[in-house]
């Protein structure tokens, strides 16, 4: 028999009951004819395969997958080219590169446990001396050695868990900074929703006061989702803050940024939308500046009056990184009196309904039955708003998402019943409410704004990540 070739060892029962694949590196062909009977009569359930070398384990052991799957390498010490413990340390460092390490049982000719103690030592998870191996010795050896490396899989596993959560984590601490502001009549409320079962994407935000007072604010998004589109969204906001502390003129800001975009990014179809407001030194007006994003919804008036308006997209420019022709003029806004600017990320809008699927019509003023558990709110967004496409297959219907002009009317409706503080959470939980759980996509929300010359009222400052242990709670 070649390397690789497949004994039969172990239960005779279906083939779901194998549990385990073990490479014996064996080249007496008597010694594995009876180390396949002892795995028989242990009623060990593993596929038994054969090396008759070291190079020949090497080999198996070096394929893409490991042979495929090895879970367990019985090594014969006796081996023409191997001397001593050579083939411990051999197979060990090969089997050192593959994703779940293989255990490994050595088996010796000599009595005595000598020899077997050093190759533990050499890195064998157990030793067995042929001769004085029965079925239960062996069955229960392999059992042990699978368990320990089960045990240190998993181990594995949770380190390689913490070290992606700090790593999230440091991501987090350059997605959502502390804005930059020292006008206390400012108001900075940011919120990041992280989509697509808890992991942050490309969507960043920020905000900064320059010395004539001027105030700039920017919310982003980096096509796709994922470690790598959170990175370019990270490393694009820090490109972003710098420029707007080193005095770059605001119509210049977005060139340079789409610079840096087109050397960080890792494929050429990346691109960014993005939404940047200048407010002026004297609170007069807002500079609106699109690059292919939505536009951000004005909130005007008193305390107790408040107004919200869904601003056209008027001179909205391209995306970044679309190699198309065309730059980025500003929409300029004349302001009177106190107001608030709310920047946001698609990942608010394209949240669907509750339910999906026909929306339940109203009856005489009620919700009917099968509007159970949707409330009203979502059934007035879902009839008014109907934004979303049509969903591909025999039985779906079209699905009805918030769409702009629904987050236009919750934010509205939101101010008007409890002002502008706190709102963001607000409004991240209620469309995370009408959505039915955790978005599909990344929503960030950025509200800037500012209280007035006569008013007794302070700027507000919040932040909010909504993180998916408090945010899986109703």
């Amino acid at each position: 028999m070649s390397s690789g070739d497949v004994l039969r060892a172990g239960s005779e029962g279906p083939a779901e009951d194998v549990t385990a694949t073990v490479l014996l590196v064996e080249d007496d062909d008597g010694d594995a004819l009876l180390v396949t009977e002892l795995l028989e009569d242990a009623e060990v359930p593993v596929v038994l395969r054969r090396a008759r070398s070291v190079a020949d384990a090497v080999e198996a052991l070096s394929r893409p997958g490991g042979s495929p799957g090895v879970d367990c390498v019985l090594l014969d010490l006796g081996l023409p080219d191997a001397v001593g413990l050579t083939a411990v340390s051999r197979l060990r460092e090969v089997a050192e590169r593959v994703h779940d390490v293989p255990a490994l049982v050595v088996l010796t000719g000599l009595t005595g446990g000598d020899q077997g103690l050093q190759a533990v030592a050499a890195g064998a998870d157990d030793y067995l001396v042929k001769g004085e191996t029965d079925s239960g010795l062996l069955g229960r050896s392999l059992r042990y050695a699978l368990q320990r490396r089960r045990s240190a899989a998993q181990q594995r596993a949770l380190y390689r868990s913490a070290v992606r959560a700090e790593e999230t984590a440091r991501l987090e601490r350059a997605l959502l900074p502390n804005p930059l502001v020292d006008d206390e009549r400012i108001s900075v409320m940011v919120g990041y929703l992280p989509g697509g079962g808890g992991l942050l994407g490309g969507d960043f935000f920020d905000t900064v006061e320059r010395p004539d007072g001027s105030v700039l604010s920017v919310v982003g998004d980096v096509a796709g989702h994922g470690p790598d589109e959170a990175a370019l969204g990270a490393t694009l906001r820090t490109a972003w803050r710098t420029l707007v502390l080193t005095g770059t003129a605001p119509e210049r800001i977005l060139e340079h940024l789409e610079r840096v975009l087109l050397t960080e990014r890792a494929r050429p179809e990346v691109f960014v939308t993005l939404c940047q407001v200048v407010v002026s030194p004297d609170r007069a007006g807002v500079d609106v500046y699109l690059a292919g994003h939505l536009p951000p919804l004005l909130i005007t008036g008193p305390v107790g009056g408040l107004r919200c308006e869904l601003l056209a997209p008027t001179g909205r420019g391209r995306a970044l990184g679309v190699p198309v022709d065309g730059g980025w003029e500003p929409r300029r806004i004349a302001l009177d009196g106190p107001f608030a600017l709310m920047l946001y990320t698609d990942g608010l809008v394209e949240a669907e309904v509750q339910g999906g699927g026909p929306v339940p019509a109203v009856r005489d003023g009620a919700m009917s039955p099968e509007l159970d558990g949707l409330g009203r709110d979502a059934l007035e967004l879902a009839t008014l708003h109907d934004e979303g496409p049509a969903r591909v297959g025999p039985l779906r219907r079209r699905v009805p998402r918030l769409g702009q002009s629904g987050l236009h009317e919750l934010v509205r409706d939101d101010v008007g019943r409890h002002g502008i503080v706190g709102v963001v959470e607000r409004v991240l939980r209620r469309v995370r409410a009408l959505h039915g759980g955790a978005l599909t996509d990344d929503a960030a929300l950025l509200v800037v704004g500012w209280t007035g010359h006569d008013t007794p009222y302070l700027g507000e400052r919040s932040s909010t990540l909504a993180d998916s242990a408090e945010w899986a709670r109703p």
